[in-house]
């Protein structure tokens, strides 16, 4: 059973192949996928306030993938791999920070 299939559309020209095998996400998921874990390490190391200016950032950097998608699926343009998977790599930093952010103020509420 492959579970992939449950995450992403997989479509074969919108997906990266490695020696002739297709990765398991397109090349937008693979960009997302690879941002939360690049931030997730990063701020292991290294803190930061999670504050109304960060949420803002935050909500920022998701943008060039939604005006990637956006512009791609109404078909004014048609994105290549690399622009997907660079704005999915920063959708998906914008995209933890969000998440985190919004589950402290949740849990900050609840406790």
């Amino acid at each position: 059973m492959n579970i992939t299939k449950y995450l992403c559309h997989r479509i074969p020209e919108r997906s990266f192949f490695f020696r002739g095998h297709q990765f398991p996400v397109c090349a937008r998921c693979t960009g997302f996928y690879t941002g939360l874990a690049v931030f997730l390490i990063w701020n292991f190391f290294f803190k930061i306030s999670y504050d109304i200016n960060t949420l803002i950032m935050s909500m920022i950097l998701m943008v060039p993938v939604a005006i990637d998608g956006i512009t791609q699926y109404f078909g004014p343009r048609e994105s290549t791999n690399n622009l997907r998977f660079i704005t999915g790599f920063i959708g998906g930093i914008g995209l933890i920070i969000f998440l985190k952010i919004i589950m402290r103020w949740i849990l900050n509420v609840l406790l």
